[in-house]
């Protein structure tokens, strides 16, 4: 399935339904009066967070929507029917926004949540509504009301708790399978990971959460350079990012740098998200290396630096379970509790019948 996280999309509630002049004709009945019936109200159109989607892509090949209009009143005070709603189901995590694409009209952050988009108009009176002691056989009724219509676009932030950023190359997507039963695509060339990739981690039957993969980041990124900062919308929900620095490289406290550059730049939130910073693939280096690129990359960063080798295995569960102590803490914090007190401490024991 291909991954699509922006689409543009056009919709339009249905019109009213007219309302109806007639009037009531039956034999031995002289003064029948009027009996035209009110028309149906119109559609509306409705999004809708549903589970199970991941992607956008259903809206890359029908971006148009309209409503069903109200049926048409009729004699005898029979009333139109009113038109069928469409409904817009997307992945959680969607956000609504209107033309301009800054102006935020929905965050579908939760499943089940269902977003009125466009009011279908209302159905239009019958004769019989006009009727009164003055003007007792009207002849005239009220039209529907249009619609509403309307471009918006739909923009998708995956829901994940832990977010793994880097160079191209700095090992994320091997991280990512060795945490979790993910399958990326791995490869030994830069820029193979073109699309987010999702996998659950699974600590213990009590600790669980989602680690999102993005694309690379490179120098220049945030002006647009190599996929630029696209993907980065999806990092923007999560609790705490996972630093991850490719330690065969020359440099790594440039490598570092120019990532955070690239977060700052694209938003202060993102820039101020805790972060684990992590030397990756030292299974590949002797042990004074090890040292070297882990003091450079201290100063540089002015943090502990932890060492992990998705390749081998080495030191991710270490780094997973840090990640998840800060995921934790966010949403007791959410909730009003206190992280640290005992009885909001999640204990490893299995469940028991």
């Amino acid at each position: 399935m291909k991954f699509l996280d922006q689409v543009k999309v056009y919709i339009r509630s249905g019109n009213g339904g007219g309302g109806a002049v007639s009037f009531r004709r039956e034999k031995y009945i002289e003064y029948g009066g009027p009996d035209g019936g009110d028309g149906g109200k119109g559609g509306d159109v409705w999004i809708e967070a549903v589970e199970g989607l991941n992607t956008l892509i259903d809206y890359r090949y029908a971006q148009h929507f309209k409503a069903g209009t109200g049926v048409h009143g009729m004699g005898r005070n029979r009333h139109g029917a009113a038109g069928e709603d469409v409904v817009l189901k997307v992945p959680v995590g969607t956000e609504v926004l209107e033309e301009d694409r800054e102006t935020l009209i929905a965050d579908l952050d939760q499943p089940g949540m269902r977003i009125l988009l466009a009011r279908g108009g209302n159905g239009g009176w019958g004769n019989d509504r006009f009727k009164g002691p003055v003007n007792q056989a009207p002849k005239h009724a009220n039209p529907g009301q249009e619609g509403e219509e309307k471009a918006i676009w739909l923009r998708l932030k995956l829901i994940a708790d832990v977010g793994l950023v880097g160079l191209p190359n700095a090992g994320k997507s091997t991280f990512l399978a060795a945490a979790s039963a993910a399958k990326p695509k791995i490869a030994d060339y830069p820029f193979t990971t073109l699309a987010p990739n999702l996998g659950v981690v699974d600590l213990s039957t009590n600790e669980r959460f989602v680690l999102a993969d993005i694309p690379g980041l490179i120098e220049g990124a945030s002006e647009g350079a190599g996929i630029g900062t696209r993907f980065l919308g999806h990092v923007e929900r999560t609790a705490v990012l996972i630093h991850l620095v490719d330690g065969t490289q020359d440099n790594v406290a440039e490598a570092w740098r120019i990532v955070r550059h690239e977060l700052e730049a694209y938003a202060d939130e993102l820039g101020d998200k805790p972060e684990i910073l992590a030397l990756n693939k030292i299974d590949a280096m002797d042990e004074e290396t090890i040292e070297a690129k882990l003091a450079e990359l201290s100063e540089a960063a002015g943090t502990e630096v932890r060492r992990v080798s998705g390749f081998a295995g080495f030191g991710v569960t270490e780094l997973l379970r840090e990640a998840y102590a800060l995921v934790r803490r966010r949403k007791l914090e959410a909730q009003g509790l206190d992280p640290d007190e005992p009885e909001n401490t999640p204990t490893e024991e299995g469940w028991r019948p």
